[in-house]
């Protein structure tokens, strides 16, 4: 199963990275997206995969005698999963008002002068 995902963490970075290199504003978007999925399974992944119980000590004992699940990957991702929403909003408006005033998604034509626009 870590084979696996460790493969598809490395097919999302790449898609990400050539998508990113591409000359579209939505293309580089769908590469940023693309990329911060990858980094959310690579912390995912980096947290170990294990089928267990919620991390909590029993009243009894004073420590954990059973296999728990690791909680800070989990909230480590969530955390990053808000901020590359946030991230994703604010770049799909920035994007919408780039293309109403400049009518074209390509990123050689960001380089005008403001004579131009």
């Amino acid at each position: 199963m870590e084979l696996i995902l460790a493969i598809l963490i490395g097919l999302l970075y790449s898609a990400g990275i050539y998508m990113m290199l591409r000359r579209s504003m939505v293309k580089l978007l769908i590469g940023l997206i693309l990329l911060g999925n990858g980094a959310n399974m690579l912390i995912f992944l980096l947290g170990r995969i294990t089928k267990g119980k919620p991390p909590v000590i029993p009243e009894d004992s004073a420590f954990f005698t059973e296999i728990y699940a690791d909680p800070i990957p989990q909230a480590l991702i969530l955390t990053a999963i808000v901020i590359s929403f946030g991230l994703q909003a604010f770049a799909i408006t920035l994007l919408k008002q780039v293309y109403k005033v400049i009518d074209s998604d390509d990123l050689d034509d960001l380089n005008t002068t403001d004579d131009d626009i």
